[in-house]
């Protein structure tokens, strides 16, 4: 039972941040310390990844129309006849573009995975960019205050911009920066208005987390782990909770970006990172 629960804060806990720019790794060191869960053990380790499929399974769910890049043309329209689906251009050019963001945390993530979770998973680094990140949100919602964005729509971002943005993206592979908080950061930095940036940060999500869980999967299969059945009901579970979560997120903060900037999860992001570092500072003294 004990367990179950746990799953189940963390699944709230993903769904929540994974969304929001307030990192999900930061809240999720947390909670496996307060949990007394070892990051090292291969099942704990997979299920960190794995459940974000619950979350990217969210995005598609709630934006299905407008990713789904084929079209069943009305038959009414045509006289009662049977049609084959056609393929939006448009979609297929945004998907392209966001393969292209995707290339420079692929080949970062792909070089220096082991390197950075060997190095940098430790709750300094976290902290760090929690903090970092908070201050560069306050900063740059400061700059814009009263300029107008270039960008408003997806369908206006430029094969240039979208590389652009996947640098942005690559940075996130630093523990505590945020996948979300640095692509809208990044996103913003590079013209784009909230909504806009928080919509392709969705999108963007699917083929890099996606890309992320399958080589979790891969090197836990490579280490001659394996699941035992409940395990596999905890993992099920986790991605179940996070699913439901994301959706609630997700609706919020598009809802809440309408009338307030990003400043109050810079904030929350300064809190959470000086509260990791007095947590483990007094920690460690016990």
């Amino acid at each position: 039972m004990f367990e179950i629960i746990k799953v189940l804060i963390l699944g709230i806990v993903e769904g929540i941040t994974e969304w929001l720019p307030i990192s999900s790794t930061g809240h999720m060191l947390l909670l496996y310390q307060l949990f007394h869960i070892d990051e090292q053990d291969p099942f704990w380790a997979l299920f960190l990844v794995i459940i974000q499929l619950g979350a990217i399974l969210a995005v598609i769910v709630m934006f299905f129309p407008r990713l789904w890049p084929f079209q069943r043309p009305d038959p009414e329209a045509h006289g009662g006849e049977k049609l084959v689906s056609v393929l939006q251009m448009p979609k297929i050019v945004m998907w392209l573009k966001i393969l292209v963001s995707c290339i420079p945390a692929m080949i970062i993530g792909l070089t220096l995975d082991d390197w950075i979770e060997a190095h940098l998973y430790n709750y300094i680094t976290v902290a760090v960019m929690l903090i970092v990140y908070g201050i560069l949100f306050i900063l740059v919602e400061n700059r814009n205050r009263g300029r107008k964005a270039q960008v408003r729509k997806i369908g206006q971002i430029s094969w240039k911009l979208a590389f652009l943005i996947g640098i942005f993206q690559a940075l996130a592979i630093i523990p505590g920066t945020s996948r979300s908080g640095a692509t809208i950061l990044g996103g913003i930095l590079l013209g784009m208005s909230r909504k806009c940036a928080s919509e392709y940060t969705f999108f963007l999500a699917i083929p890099t987390m996606f890309g992320a869980s399958l080589l979790k999967v891969v090197k836990f299969l490579k280490d001659g782990s394996g699941l035992t059945a409940s395990q596999g009901g905890l993992i099920v579970f986790g991605m179940l909770v996070a699913f439901v979560v994301s959706i609630l997120a997700i609706r919020f903060l598009l809802s809440y970006i309408r009338k307030h900037d990003f400043k109050v999860f810079g904030v929350y992001r300064i809190v959470l990172g000086v509260v990791v570092l007095l947590f483990f500072a007094i920690s460690s003294m016990f």
